[in-house]
C-alpha cells in the first residue's frame, strides 16, 4: 500500500433516463470516467500536496485503480434540488493529517451544502487538534475561531448542485477528491 502524495478535486453532473448512465455522465463531466474508483474514508494524508485538476487528469491512465473520496447524489424527481460536496480542512502542522468530508443533501443550495461540508471537515480536524470552540455558534464564527487558533491553515469545499430534470431523467451530481501516489 501507498500513502497518497497528491490530491486534486473535481465535480460533475450527468442526466440520463438510466440511473447508472447518469452517474457515468457525471464522471465524464468531472473528467474521471476512465478510472476504476475505490472510495476511501476521509483523511487528508500527511505531506499530501494539492494539484490542480488539469495536472491530476494528466496523471490518470485508462483502467487505473484510483482511490477517491466521493460525495454522490441522484434524483429522478423533476426540479428536486440536489448537491454533492467535499469539505476539506488542512492543519498548519505539516506532520499532522487533515480531514475531508462528504455531504450529499437534498434541497440545499450549492453555497449552503458547501459551507456545511467545509464546516464538518474543519470541526473534525478542530476536535482532533484540541481547538476550543462553541459548536452552537454559526459556521462563520467557528471558522474564525479555527483559523485564529493557528492550528488550521486552510479549509475549502468543492460542490456540485443541480435541479432534477424537468422530464424526470435521472440527474446525478458528484464531488470528488482524487488521491494519487
Amino acid at each position: 500500500m501507498y500513502v497518497p502524495t497528491k490530491i486534486f478535486f473535481t465535480k460533475g453532473v450527468g442526466r440520463h433516463k438510466e440511473y447508472l448512465a447518469s452517474f457515468e455522465l457525471a464522471l465524464r463531466s468531472a473528467g474521471i470516467e476512465i478510472c476504476n474508483l475505490v472510495s476511501v474514508s476521509s483523511i487528508f494524508p500527511v505531506g499530501c500536496r494539492r494539484i490542480n485538476k488539469d495536472q491530476g487528469l494528466r496523471l490518470l491512465k485508462p483502467g487505473m485503480i484510483t482511490h477517491c473520496v466521493m460525495a454522490r447524489n441522484s434524483t429522478n424527481e423533476p426540479n428536486r434540488l440536489i448537491a454533492s460536496s467535499i469539505g476539506v480542512a488542512i492543519p498548519a502542522d505539516k506532520n499532522m493529517y487533515g480531514y475531508l468530508s462528504e455531504h450529499h443533501p437534498y434541497g440545499e443550495t450549492e453555497k449552503v451544502a458547501g459551507e456545511y461540508a467545509e464546516d464538518l471537515a474543519a470541526t473534525m480536524l478542530a476536535t482532533t487538534l484540541g481547538v476550543d470552540f462553541d459548536p452552537e455558534k454559526a459556521w462563520n464564527e467557528r471558522e474564525q475561531a479555527y483559523k485564529m487558533s493557528g492550528k488550521i491553515v486552510n479549509s475549502f469545499n468543492v460542490t456540485q448542485s443541480a435541479q432534477g430534470d424537468k422530464k424526470g431523467l435521472w440527474t446525478t451530481t458528484i464531488a470528488v477528491g482524487i488521491l494519487l501516489p
